[in-house]
């Protein structure tokens, strides 16, 4: 069970190149309030004096400390990287220096204030940014621990207002991982009911399993008070327990105590002043403690971190998949990208496409419904009669028959009128006509995105792909046009009275008249009323001189220089010619809306749509696919490069941590 700790640091020291937070790997986080004794305890446990001090805020970065233990000669070699030569019984290495060896603990003190100063500067601010150093030594016990800046409530100095909030934030990020234990530290000449520590680790781990108390600076009590209550836990109740340790003054470090020295100067004030709790509390007791409660976390976490890994392994392979690997040949590449882009618009077009949308209609459903639902209904609202009145039939019967008195319906009117009403099926034609364009070009922006990652890939072959194809769809949309303009033009050209499904306009007259006549013998007296009526207007008309118009005395007036009514009531012969118009009309239009419905989506098919698609890839090829091109459309995206870049060295890292995971056998669990 102690390869657990070493198992790791190895994923910490993996994980931590990448700067990535995927994995959350079990830890001891130190927590605890401004010049608390956080620092000191962690030297007590080390057994060496290698942390910045000074007042006020020294830690002013995460410092990841990993404990090694190196027990005998071959341990320490094989640790230092294999040199026979390297005799040191102590040392320690920092990630960001590449593993390189420092026996000087006061070298070691140095790096870490230069290393902070370089990211942070002079000016007492923080960064989230950790520092890795892992110390080698036979004095120690494997651990990893996290020791982070103080809480502070008030900004000293140069130092960011917000410093407090800044603070809070990283020993919340830190303590809020699941697989951490939390050590909070508390001085004991403070109200531990006060401990800024221990109510940050309640706020987040209510349940108290992961939380240690640490009681330091013993010694610094009030004369006559003492600490059993606090010890035992009487005063804040901690469930992994509360541990009371004695650190060194600052005129111990004056005169260079050693921390050995400290650590039996603190077992001697134990015995004398807590005997009872003496075995259960101090710097050694800590050690094993913190030990022993680490590599059962550890245990309790190895499953679920194998199957997080495990997952995120998968996930990455898939997203390195998605990015592709680098070019070998241009030529190929292209084609490929180009014949998959053709093939995905065909099948979105026919419906067969892999990646069918489930929120809204597209590509050739959505062409159906313009067919038949948009269009469909747009010419089935059209009336036929709509803007005709019964004084235009009317006047263009007239007008159809000159100076003389029709004695039959002229022909020539109801093809007046009739090519008038066709005119009207035009418009809803060629708007059928845009709306299928338009949808042809949303097909190319859903294929592009959705469908062909390769051409988020390359974002000039996208942008030269999506030129080629609207200039296709540009080319043909004239044409199109065209060719539905000359449907109505062809129904325009000749209006075919013996067409099997015309009604004929002698059996409209005399279904006409057939209803009149009964109407007359419903109603004959009153028929001759209204013709009486009707005679005086007649007879004004037959009047080559003079009429008596309302307001006016009888007199000579020129009839020629009155308006023409706009309405009046017509004659049983007006009525009759101007219904049999109607009625003509009516049923020639029907036959034309019917054969226009039929023939335009079948025109904008042919002209559109399966031309597109047949010649989609030729005209892609025939453009793109040139010698002098081919790098420039295969420049990659930096961004895909970049992610490219990220997702393989983060799928290394994974595969080496599974890799360090599926060496631990189950008997090391237990």
């Amino acid at each position: 069970m102690d390869a657990l700790i070493p198992v790791v640091n190895k994923l910490q020291e993996i994980f931590s190149c990448l700067g990535a937070e995927l994995v959350h790997l079990p830890q001891i986080v130190v927590v605890g309030s401004q010049s608390s004794g956080k620092s000191s305890v962690l030297e007590s446990i080390v057994g060496r004096d290698f942390l910045p001090r000074g007042s006020g805020i020294v830690t002013r970065r995460p410092l990841v400390l990993q404990l090694v233990n190196v027990a005998s000669q071959d341990d320490r070699k094989q640790a230092a990287g294999g040199d026979n030569g390297f005799a040191a019984e102590e040392w320690g290495t920092f990630l960001h220096c590449k593993n390189k060896i420092l026996v000087d603990f006061e070298e070691i003190r140095q790096e870490i204030v230069d290393e902070t100063e370089r990211m942070t500067g002079t000016n007492k601010g923080i960064s989230p940014e950790p520092i890795h150093l892992k110390i080698f030594s036979p004095h120690i016990l494997n651990l990893t621990l996290v020791d982070l800046p103080g809480i502070t409530k008030v900004p000293v100095g140069d130092q960011p207002v917000d410093i407090e909030q800044q603070i809070r934030e990283m020993v919340v990020n830190y303590i809020s991982n699941p697989n951490s234990l939390i050590l909070g530290v508390t001085a004991a000449n403070t109200d531990m009911a006060t401990s800024e520590a221990l109510k940050l680790a309640r706020d987040i781990d209510p349940d108290g399993r992961r939380t240690l108390a640490v009681i330091t600076k013993l010694d610094l009590m009030d004369a006559g008070t003492d600490a059993v209550d606090v010890l035992t836990g009487r005063v804040v109740p901690v469930k992994l327990g509360i541990i009371g340790v004695v650190n060194r003054s600052q005129h111990d470090i004056n005169v260079n105590k050693s921390i050995a020295d400290a650590i039996q100067d603190e077992q001697s004030f134990l015995q004398r002043r807590y005997p009872s709790l003496a075995n259960r509390n101090g710097t050694k007791h800590l050690a094993k403690t913190l030990n022993r409660l680490l590599m059962h976390h550890i245990r309790l976490c190895l499953p679920e971190l194998k199957t997080r890994v495990n997952v995120l392994t998968s996930q990455y392979q898939s997203m390195l998949n998605s990015y592709g690997q680098p070019i070998q040949d241009h030529s190929a590449t292209l084609l490929h990208i180009i014949t998959k882009f053709a093939a995905e618009y065909c099948h979105t077009i026919e419906g067969t496409a892999k990646n069918i949308e489930t929120s809204e209609l597209c590509g050739g459903a959505r062409i159906c419904y313009i067919f038949h639902e948009t269009f469909g209904r747009t010419l089935e609202s059209i009336d036929p009669l709509t803007g005709l009145t019964t004084l235009d039939v009317l006047t263009a019967i007239r007008n159809a028959t000159g100076p003389r008195p029709a004695l039959f319906v002229p022909e020539v009117s109801f093809e007046l009128l009739v090519k008038r009403q066709i005119k009207r099926l035009e418009e809803p034609g060629l708007r059928c006509v845009e709306l299928v364009h338009e949808e042809l070009q949303r097909i190319i922006q859903h294929c592009s995105t959705n469908n062909t990652q390769e051409l988020l890939r390359f974002p000039k072959l996208h942008d030269a792909i999506v030129e080629v194809m609207m200039g296709l769809l540009r080319k043909r949309l004239p044409v199109t046009n065209e060719m539905v303009h000359n449907l109505v033009a062809i129904e325009l050209a000749y209006i075919n009275t013996k067409h099997p499904d015309f009604s004929d306009a002698a059996m409209v007259s005399a279904s006409v008249n057939s209803s009149q006549a009964e109407a007359l013998q419903d109603g004959s007296r009153k028929w001759k009323g209204e013709r009486a009526e009707e005679r005086g207007p007649e007879e004004r008309w037959r009047n080559p001189g003079f009429t008596e118009l309302p307001g006016h005395s009888r007199g000579h007036i020129n009839l020629l220089d009155t308006p023409v009514p706009i309405s009046r009531k017509l004659s049983l012969r007006e009525q009759r010619d101007c219904e049999v118009i109607q009625r003509l009309i009516k049923s020639y239009f029907l036959i034309v809306r019917k054969s226009i419905q039929d023939s335009v989506p079948k025109t904008v098919m042919h002209f559109l749509v399966n031309h597109v698609k047949d010649n989609l890839q030729s005209e892609l090829v025939g453009r793109l696919y040139k010698s002098q091109l081919l790098d420039n459309l295969l420049t990659e995206s930096m961004d895909v490069a970049a992610q490219r870049t990220e997702a393989a060295a983060m799928l290394k890292a994974l595969q080496r941590a599974g890799q360090v995971i599926s060496e631990i056998r189950e008997t090391q669990l237990w």
